[in-house]
């Protein structure tokens, strides 16, 4: 019997309220959240940012635009698909790639760079 109330009187937590002890629950969720938080406004905000601009783009692409593809190709848009874009990159040399894979639309500015 005395067993059973040491055991008993161990798994109370000290004879807290059961008041107090679910505030301390919560305040120890606080640097949790807080931690969450500035990840999401530092990380995880920005690059949704980035991939809806990102998509844009790429539903802005047209025929005859000069583009960067992520592999640092220059070319010119002859040809698109659903899913596809023809980039010509020279006189007689066209690829086709994913949509996915231009990177940018090149301005004005980056073409007298490259003439120069």
């Amino acid at each position: 019997m005395l067993m059973e109330s040491i055991a008993w009187a161990e798994g109370t937590g000290g004879g807290g309220s059961p008041a107090s002890s679910g505030a301390g629950g919560f305040l120890s969720l606080v640097p949790f959240l807080l931690i969450f938080v500035i990840f999401y406004f530092l990380l995880i905000r920005p690059q949704q940012k980035k991939q809806k601009q990102q998509q844009t783009l790429l539903n802005a692409l047209k025929k005859g635009d000069k583009v960067i593809t992520t592999s640092g190709i220059w070319g010119t848009i002859t040809n698109m698909g659903k899913e596809t874009v023809t980039v010509q990159i020279a006189d007689n040399l066209k690829i086709k790639m994913q949509r996915e894979n231009v990177a940018r639309v090149r301005g004005e500015e980056e073409d007298k760079d490259k003439d120069a």
